[in-house]
């Protein structure tokens, strides 16, 4: 998903040959040397990406030809893609991505790969991550990366505060949050990031909005606007700063007294704090998030794995992409990139479940969803915060903004309609 600041965001299968993938063998009779497929994929998958493209070349015989793509870029060079019809066999695309480049005709539709190869089955993955893949009936991508969001804090900080556990429910958020914001001048709470709508979009889910239904916006609705007016309450209370104190979380998360030592975030920041020092490692934990008035739902993305629909080497890219989806593989991937991994098996693998920092983000799965699954989502996110900064800057009513903000994003669903 293009949901993250990593990607967040976000963003991240053959017939009769698959039946060898999923039974772990090959041979030299059944590589196909002749045969080579470009994977496009995005920032730090794609660096690493030939590394494990490499071991697949050696079972399968099928090339690997990996163009590692700028996410600030990828967006209009997939344009460029859809228009030429010509470009990569697979294609890494943010979760928020999907519904657009579906609609554009651009993706193949993997149902006949899927229900032929064990390793694509939907019973691999969780609903949250295969909602992002299927349109329609027809399943279009599979998922690849997990991001999932889970409440950091410190454990040490809350400690002297007095406070024994995390949070269990927006009251104890808040209540929490006051009394971190009481430890002396230029201490807050919680950090909530003016630049990342999910959270206040994740908010209002909580809440009971449904954000967008049947094409019709929700976001003048009493469920949103609780939503948005909760994380105001934290910003004109004081209980979290208004302007990010630095670009860097790791600066005033860490430190003897860590200026904000709650924020939500995605699992990549467990391995960036485990490197961060600053007295950080040691002295933090992950949670669930805290239960709001309808739900404890988190928002999921990261990326799926995709197959141009003007490929002409269908069977191969699948069968790469059902390389990628083994749990030994995932687990590979999730050593060399810290990425997540979507396939259930890996999940509970004593690496990530049997961690303390990593099993919450497996246990909120169970209760997470994607943003919106409609083309328009990342115009209607990015306008939303216009709105967010009038409010928290200005002080602006919530109630009429949002519903300056229906008007705004009503028009772009209606504008694509």
């Amino acid at each position: 998903m293009k949901l993250n600041k990593k990607i967040a965001l976000g963003t991240f299968s053959a017939l009769a040959i698959l039946s060898l993938t999923a039974c772990g063998t090959s041979s030299s009779a059944n590589k196909s040397s002749n045969k080579e497929i470009t994977v496009w994929a995005m920032g730090a998958e794609g660096e690493n990406l030939p590394k494990v493209a490499a071991d697949f070349t050696k079972e399968t015989g099928i090339k690997v030809k990996v163009q590692n793509i700028p996410w600030a870029n990828a967006h209009d060079k997939l344009l460029t893609a859809v228009a030429s019809k010509q470009g990569p066999d697979v294609i890494q695309m943010g979760t928020t991505w999907m519904t657009e480049f579906k609609d554009a005709g651009a993706l193949t539709d993997l149902s006949k790969y899927i229900s032929k190869d064990k390793n694509l089955s939907d019973s691999n993955f969780y609903d949250a991550n295969l909602a992002t893949t299927k349109f329609d009936g027809k399943s279009y991508g599979i998922p690849w990366a997990n991001d999932v969001r889970v409440l950091y804090y410190r454990t040490d900080i809350f400690k002297k505060a007095g406070i024994n556990e995390a949070p269990k429910t927006w009251d104890d958020l808040t209540k929490d949050a006051k009394i971190l914001s009481t430890r002396g001048k230029g201490e807050y709470g919680i950090s909530i990031d003016p630049a990342e709508q999910s959270f206040a979009f994740m908010m209002a889910n909580q809440a009971g909005s449904s954000l967008i239904k049947d094409g019709k916006a929700q976001f003048d609705q009493p469920e949103f606007v609780q939503g948005v007016s909760y994380i105001n309450n934290f910003i004109q209370k004081g209980y979290a700063p208004k302007q990010p104190l630095s670009t860097d979380i790791t600066q005033t998360f860490g430190g003897t007294d860590s200026k904000t030592p709650m924020f939500i975030s995605g699992p990549w920041m467990v391995s960036a704090l485990n490197a961060a020092g600053n007295d950080i490692p040691g002295n933090y934990a992950t949670a669930v998030l805290p239960e709001g008035p309808d739900n404890n739902d988190s928002v999921v993305g990261g990326n799926n794995l995709t197959i141009a629909s003007w490929s002409k080497a269908k069977d191969e890219s699948a069968k790469f992409i059902s390389f990628m989806s083994t749990p030994k593989e995932q687990l590979a991937w999730y050593k060399l990139v810290n990425d997540l991994p979507t396939n259930k098996t890996a999940l509970q693998d004593k690496s990530i479940a049997g961690n303390a920092l990593m099993k919450p983000f497996v246990d909120q799965l169970d209760h997470a969803k994607p943003m919106p699954m409609v083309p328009q989502y990342e115009q209607i996110a990015q306008s939303y915060l216009t709105f967010q900064q009038n409010i928290w800057l200005k002080n602006a009513n919530v109630t009429e903004q949002m519903k300056q903000f229906q008007t705004k994003a009503q028009s772009l669903l209606d504008a694509k309609n």
